[in-house]
């Protein structure tokens, strides 16, 4: 059974279970971090789908998402939502001199089908808005960002260090690509990143799920489950309210 244990400092302690080792967490520092669950890239005729990619993992995520964010705000830990995309115009995505320009399956579908263009991650828009299931709550943080990695041209880092934030628990799409960028760049800044498995839906056939899966446990963080983050963090809700 999962215990809190408070510190000298007190600080409410939980041990997650996770891969490789468990991980010894301070509920205080500790934010679930909710990576681009807009209807662009979770909902049908949002960008992903039109650009070709299966989406039917995303209502799976969204379950355990929501399931993860009860408890997270029970327990007092921050939420962050990011939301990817531009503005109206695409200045932020970037000219032909950007990778991004290049890259981003969202600006070729558009050149390929220019019937979409304006519509796809373009602030403000539909395709840009989170999907109604995961609305932020009061207290809650949304973080807009514009490539990949959260880290990159944001507030999230000053937002975590403010708060005194070291532990941050992925959850989001697409797991491959916008949830692996942001957990690799806090690592390389001293974050420890956890990912939650089964609240991911990877951009792409299965393996690059499990792709992932393996780097982040390997190399770059720890993984864990929905149940296991609930099991743990529930203590904390527990303790707290004592």
């Amino acid at each position: 059974m999962t215990t809190v244990d408070t510190a000298s400092n007190g600080r409410r302690y939980v041990t997650l279970p996770a891969r490789p080792e468990p991980l010894r967490l301070a509920v205080e520092e500790t934010a679930v971090v909710v990576v681009d669950m807009q209807n662009a890239y979770a909902s049908p005729k949002g960008y992903l789908d039109l650009a070709g990619f299966d989406i039917s993992g995303a209502k799976g995520a969204i379950d355990a998402i929501r399931e993860t964010l009860v408890v997270a705000r029970q327990a007092g830990l921050a939420v962050i939502f990011f939301q990817n995309g531009w503005d109206r115009d695409y200045v932020e995505a970037g000219t032909p001199q950007s990778p991004n320009w290049h890259k981003s399956n969202a600006l070729k579908t558009m050149r390929k089908r220019p019937e979409l263009q304006g519509q796809l991650l373009a602030k403000g828009g539909w395709d840009y808005a989170l999907v109604d299931e995961l609305t932020p709550q009061p207290g809650d943080i949304v973080v807009p960002k514009t490539r990949y990695s959260g880290f990159f041209n944001s507030q999230f880092d000053s937002i975590l260090r403010a708060r005194g934030i070291r532990n941050l628990v992925f959850c989001g799409i697409a797991t491959n690509v916008c949830v692996e960028s942001t957990l690799r760049d806090g690592f390389h800044l001293e974050y420890f990143g956890v990912m939650l498995e089964d609240a991911t839906h990877q951009a792409g056939p299965e393996f690059l799920q499990k792709a992932t899966v393996f780097n982040v446990e390997t190399f770059f963080g720890w993984v864990s489950t929905t149940g296991d983050f609930r099991r743990a963090f529930a203590q904390a809700e527990t303790s707290s309210s004592k």
